[in-house]
């Protein structure tokens, strides 16, 4: 299975949401929250890293058909030999 663009996404997407809702709940927490302060900053770092760093992941080259095949082969148009 290869590596695409739209598998990237959705890989990047959910992790800045969930991260910078766990960075949000460590700036705005008070009370009882502030005892978690330091757990919301860590998952929001990584989860922002990750989907991130997802990013840079090498996509794969596009499959290349067959050598031999002419763009009039591909039109329904067959050359004799």
């Amino acid at each position: 299975m290869s590596i695409n663009r739209t598998a990237k996404g959705i890989v990047l997407v959910p992790s800045l949401l969930l991260g910078g809702a766990f960075l949000a709940a460590a700036a705005w927490g008070d009370g009882a929250a502030e005892a978690n302060r330091p757990i919301a900053i860590g998952l929001g770092c990584f989860l922002m890293g990750a989907g991130l760093l997802a990013q840079l992941l090498p996509e794969s080259a596009p499959e290349q058909e067959a050598a031999g095949n002419d763009s009039q082969d591909h039109q329904g148009i067959r050359q004799q030999p």
